[in-house]
């Protein structure tokens, strides 16, 4: 690249390589420095790229860079983590750019902030109110005018008098500081041996200031995050940034006070609820280094960092972290790649480890660190299964006597019972008993979800939703809905009518009142305003309530019986996490798993405690089925607006694909959710060694495929969580 001549630029679009650019007189450019560019009739924001120019336009023909910002560059290993990235998901290197640029408003300097201070006037004529604010100001602290009418207890116009008589004066001054700078030693933890080898162990790998991959498996409420943040002050210590990622933002506020009571300040965050001028913020302090530490969601690892020293992964075996539309990437996978790149360390956390991080760690690639013991006064709960076959509910009910009578002495004992379901809503269908009409999406095929506590009828994929009737739209029969299964809103029903005065929570992660409702609902239950959680997934991860005494899963096997790979993982995972959160405050616990098999080895794995036999046993079944992580998996997602399209598209793609004997091609085959959102989807689904470069056969695959036309959409998956 010749500078100060022409550059290349990297845009953030749908494109795989940059730009030529020329660079004006006088404007120096290097690889990393942030421009604005004309794109036909309109100008975007863009990075100068490392890709040498393209000596094939002519030099007359170019056009030049409009602006240069003054922000940090983005440094060599980020640049590389986009290409890296792009490389491996198969994307475009402008879309995977896309989500490093996201706050395009933070280039520009932050403005400053207006205020006010004593001009040294007197005012004509002196009020009760008007030395109210005198008093306010009298420190000399300059103050915004709304602060300063605040402080005082006045309205708006005796501070604006005071201004027009000259007796306050207006100056601007510089941004306050967005956070305040953590500290490593404000309130250090006092550790049981284990925890504290364990701390020592992740001091050091920060010290050494190189890349390593640490796995701290603990059981739920070893402290594992105490133990990590050990990690996170050292990192601190040596000046240098720390990125925590949360695989929901629900987690948030609870894990922002534990940070602040061990560093006596919060750190930035970053998700997708932050208005866009905070996310400005923080973009532009995590650019400049002001910003030390940073909690966010997955996309949090696309910010450009100035001097990134550490990454955690909490809950690093959570689904959340696949992103499913766009750039589809697993952020912990993509977090190890950014501490190889930056050659810094990585943490991954979890009570229940991936089955890949296990394997990684049980080959030597990862270090594991081992935390089997409850921090202090912690007890694990006692676990039994219900046999729904000797201990049904009654008809029409959901909970079997025995949990029932649980639930009565737990609150008798002033504890408090968690319900979980992980099922959204009422009932997953609801169907008519005179002519049988079931109710289902328009946009995909999905039955429509009763949603009792709104009225509606709800797609929980693309987001459709209708007004519940009264009678069936079909036979106009009356009071012939019939809502068939159990929703969390089902079984808060139930507990309603069995337990009339016990004080009721229902958590789930699409009633109204969002974000800040749910997080209201969350300290409710840890200040004991309740007596029974009702809960689906979003109440398995990560909260601590000290109450918790039992928790009663209403269908363990809600998840085992479809073809899913990693069912039993996840199943596992799920059941494992829930059970967990009982008993974390100390005192005698227990869980209760309502199940039609309790002899399925994931049942029996929870209920026994043995979780190294479920390792043992899924390890042994993926390395037969050469599964991940032994093998290679790409899922391949053709979908059109009409199902002829689609499957006429996949069967030609199937038949382009290159003769590659280690390499096996299923499908296509309807993927099981065939329509979504109104387009048809058929699956294929690449098998591969780990030796086989998967990337590059699918790019041979893909450039001698037909092209892609009109309403077609073809999206590579590589390592696919979800199968649907």
């Amino acid at each position: 690249m010749e500078l100060g001549r022409t550059v290349s630029v990297l845009l953030p679009l749908a494109v795989d390589g940059p730009y030529t650019y020329k660079v004006p007189a006088g404007m120096e450019l290097s690889p990393g420095d942030i421009v604005r560019v004309p794109l036909g009739p309109r100008e975007m924001i863009g990075a100068v790229w490392d890709d040498p120019v393209d000596p094939s336009v002519g030099h007359n023909r170019l056009r030049a860079i409009l602006h240069h910002y003054d922000s940090p560059p983005l440094d060599e290993t980020l640049r590389r983590f986009v290409d890296w990235v792009a490389n491996y998901t198969l994307s475009q290197r402008g879309m995977v750019l896309r989500m490093v640029l996201r706050a395009p408003d933070a280039l520009e300097p932050e403005r400053a902030v207006a205020a006010l201070r004593l001009a040294g006037r007197e005012p004509d004529r002196m009020t009760a109110a008007r030395q109210r604010v005198l008093d306010a100001l009298a420190g000399g602290e300059p103050m915004p005018k709304t602060a300063v009418a605040g402080f005082a207890a006045v309205s708006s116009s005796v501070v604006n008098g005071l201004v027009e008589q000259g007796v306050l004066e207006a100056v601007m001054l510089p941004p306050p500081p967005l956070t305040l700078p953590p500290e490593p030693d404000f309130a250090r933890p006092t550790f049981d041996p284990g925890q504290d080898d364990a701390a020592k162990l992740l001091r050091a790998s920060v010290d050494e200031g190189a890349f390593s991959v640490t796995l701290i498996d603990g059981i739920t409420g070893s402290g594992k995050t105490e133990v990590y943040f050990e990690a996170l002050a050292e990192t601190l210590r040596l000046g240098k940034q720390a990125l925590v990622l949360l695989p929901e933002i629900a987690l948030t506020v609870d894990f922002l006070d534990r940070f602040a009571r061990r560093f006596g300040h919060r750190p930035a965050e970053w998700h997708s609820e932050m208005p866009p001028r905070m996310r400005e913020r923080v973009w532009r302090g995590v650019a400049t280094g002001a910003v030390q530490a940073v909690v966010g969601a997955r996309s949090a690892l696309f910010l450009p960092f100035q001097k990134l020293g550490l990454v955690v992964v909490d809950e690093e075996h959570d689904t959340a972290y696949k992103q499913e539309e766009g750039v589809i990437y697993n952020a912990r996978d993509m977090a190890v790649v950014r501490g190889h790149i930056g050659g810094f360390p990585v943490v991954l956390a979890s009570a229940t480890p991936s089955i890949e991080s296990r394997v990684n760690a049980d080959q030597g690639r990862y270090r594991r660190l081992v935390l089997s013991a409850r921090y202090a006064a912690a007890k694990l709960p006692e676990i039994k299964p219900i046999d729904l076959r000797i201990d049904p509910p009654e008809r029409g009910h959901f909970l079997a006597p025995s949990l029932i009578q649980a639930i009565e002495e737990t609150i008798a004992n002033k504890g408090q019972a968690l319900l979980f379901l992980n099922r959204r809503g009422y009932a997953p269908l609801t169907l008519c008993r005179s002519c049988g009409h079931r109710f289902q999406c328009p946009n995909c095929s999905t039955w429509l979800v009763d949603h009792r506590f709104r009225g509606q009828l709800v797609c929980h994929h693309c987001g459709h939703h209708e007004r519940r009737p009264d009678q069936c739209p079909v036979c106009d029969a009356e009071d012939s809905l019939v809502a068939c299964g159990p929703g969390v809103e089902r079984v808060a029903e139930e507990v309603a009518t069995r337990f009339p005065d016990a004080r009721r929570i229902v958590l789930s992660s699409d009633l109204l009142g969002g974000v800040k409702k749910m997080r209201e609902e969350f300290d409710a239950i840890r200040r004991g305003a309740a007596d029974i959680i009702i809960g689906t997934q979003l109440v398995a991860k990560g909260h601590n309530f000290p109450l918790l005494a039992l928790v009663g899963v209403v269908d363990a096997d809600l998840g085992l019986a479809h073809g899913d790979p990693r069912a039993a993982e996840r199943t596992f995972q799920l059941l494992a996490q829930v059970t967990g959160r009982a008993g974390r405050a100390g005192g005698e616990s227990r869980a209760l798993l309502q199940t039609y098999a309790p002899e399925h080895p994931v049942i029996a794995a929870i209920a026994s405690g043995d979780r190294e036999a479920f390792y043992a046993r899924e390890i042994e079944a993926r390395r037969i089925a050469v599964l991940p992580p032994f093998g290679r998996l790409a899922g391949i997602i053709i979908s059109a607006a009409d199902r002829a399209t689609s499957y006429g598209y996949a069967m030609a793609l199937r038949r382009s694909a290159p003769e590659s004997g280690p390499v096996m091609v299923l499908g296509p085959s309807e993927a099981p959710l065939a329509v979504l959102r109104g387009r048809h989807r058929f699956r294929l689904l690449v098998q591969a060694p780990r030796s086989v470069d998967l990337q590059a056969f699918l790019r041979q695959w893909l450039a001698e495929a037909p092209p892609v036309r009109g309403s077609l959409r073809v999206q590579v998956d590589i390592d696919p969580q979800s199968f649907l």
